[in-house]
């Protein structure tokens, strides 16, 4: 049974009543949800109170989802939606910041790129992983919304191209777009710090 086999049969159960059915899918994306909605708000304190309205919105949406999507596609568009409500609400920008980035955890990709980045162990290796980690960090903030969104969803969620434009809204083309100029974009800025290191490129 794949993943997505696994999802159905649940929202199917959730659908017909079963609480323990919906409470596992909650369980199973939570995280997720929560890294996804942490790269949107710049206040980690508001991140598991729009994570928690997210699978609120989802359960009560439940008798629409028709199965067209996967479902965690389906709820990062809720995710997402949920998101940017709460923003214009506070009257906020959506920006990343350090601190969400740099969250501890085996899945957070900053980790793993200054892991994969200091496997040299000496401390000018550490030194030059940790500056790359901090100009991604750096490039992705500096992103605009739509961007940051579908290179995040990309690159960290995993997602398809068509999966990203289902959450996004938007046709496969505007995904691959905002994809090549935030790989661009961050090209860019990391250009000046690997070209003075020989074989490294980003």
């Amino acid at each position: 049974m794949t993943d997505a086999d696994a999802d159905a049969l649940l929202v199917e159960r959730a659908k017909r009543g079963d609480m323990r059915a919906f409470e596992m899918l909650v369980v199973k994306y939570q995280r997720r949800i929560e890294r996804l909605v942490g790269r949107m708000v710049r206040d980690d304190g508001l991140v598991q109170d729009i994570a928690q309205e997210t699978f609120i919105r989802a359960y009560r949406a439940l008798p629409q989802f028709r199965g067209d999507s996967a479902f965690y596609t389906w709820l990062y568009r809720i995710a997402v939606n949920t998101a940017k409500k709460a923003l214009v609400e506070l009257r906020r920008d959506p920006l990343v910041t350090e601190g969400s980035l740099a969250s501890s955890g085996d899945d957070d990709e900053t980790s793993r790129v200054e892991n994969e980045l200091s496997d040299g162990a000496t401390p000018e290796a550490l030194m030059a992983s940790r500056e790359i980690a901090t100009a991604v960090n750096a490039a992705i903030e500096a992103l605009s919304e739509d961007l940051r969104q579908a290179i995040t969803l990309r690159e960290i969620e995993g997602l398809s191209y068509e999966e990203i434009a289902d959450v996004m809204n938007c046709p496969i083309g505007t995904v691959r777009s905002r994809i090549f100029r935030a790989r661009e974009a961050i090209a860019t800025r990391l250009r000046p710090l690997l070209d003075t290191r020989e074989g490294e490129r980003w």
